[in-house]
């Protein structure tokens, strides 16, 4: 297949039951490029075999890690996926006839359209996991992440094309997995928060949580997924408080900042 000149770029630490298949799903990238923050399974291996070069990072967060992916980088034009990302067909097809012209312009970057896969199955009705749009293709001197640990986002300026076809999220493959994400993932959102010397608000904790279930299962449509609504919903409700109360938590007992940073690392959720 011929190949168009950008660079296909995954993030991993002990993907090798997903990496495969995401590298798989772009075979048109000159170049695929795997920057790896010290995986114990065989993710590095499974990479190599399918075409990647394989970079060692210690893991910086995500927005800055994913910025010194973009230094490694042969070609200064980028395709983000996550390792339990993947391309549909259509979207590769899509892809392969309109990215030449893409290139060409000025434009900083471009938006992608991601389903969710949820439990097994697409959801089908809940809007953030039916097209939601992503800027994952864009210019690495023209556009650049944001330099937060966790919930980044591509800052870029000017108008930027959307692709049509969807590319898919194999998210969470059991709420096991979810959880621990959750525990990860509101670990370094509160690191964010100390940084910037937040206040702790915890009087508006009741609130938070009804109002982030409302927005998600009945404002955003999850209440037409039937169960799996309801769960993704108060599993986003559930995040929304935890990540408040474990921030008051770091505020009052500093010293629990270090006993939980080290049972993450034995754990093996340190990133």
């Amino acid at each position: 297949m011929p190949t168009l000149p950008f660079t296909l770029v995954v993030i991993t630490r002990n993907e090798a039951q997903k990496i495969a298949r995401c590298l798989e799903s772009v075979p048109f990238a000159a170049e695929k490029l795997v920057v790896d923050s010290g995986s114990t399974d065989d993710t590095v291996a499974i990479a190599r075999a399918h075409g990647a070069r394989v970079v060692h990072q210690d893991w910086l967060g995500f927005g800055p890690q994913r910025n010194f992916a973009a230094t490694q980088c042969s070609h200064p034009w980028m395709l983000v996926l996550d390792a339990d990302e993947y391309l549909t067909p259509e979207l590769a097809d899509e892809l392969q006839r309109r990215l030449p012209a893409l290139m060409e312009s000025d434009a900083a970057a471009a938006i992608l359209r991601r389903h969710l896969i949820y439990m097994g199955r697409p959801m089908s009705w809940y809007r953030p996991a039916v097209g939601e749009k992503m800027a994952r293709f864009y210019h690495r001197e023209r556009a650049r992440w944001s330099d937060v640990r966790v919930h980044e986002s591509l800052q870029f300026k000017g108008a930027s094309p959307t692709f049509h076809a969807p590319f898919l999220h194999d998210n969470n493959p059991s709420l096991v997995e979810k959880q621990l994400k959750v525990l990860l993932y509101s670990e370094l959102k509160c690191r964010d928060w100390l940084d910037k010397d937040k206040s702790a608000r915890m009087w508006q904790l009741p609130f938070v949580f009804a109002l982030s279930f409302l927005k998600d299962y009945v404002l955003r449509l999850g209440f037409l997924d039937g169960w799996r609504g309801y769960v993704i919903a108060q599993t986003a409700a559930s995040y929304a408080a935890y990540k408040r109360m474990r921030y008051y938590e770091m505020r009052v007992n500093p010293a629990s900042r270090e006993t939980a940073a080290a049972a993450l690392t034995r754990s093996g959720l340190d990133h």
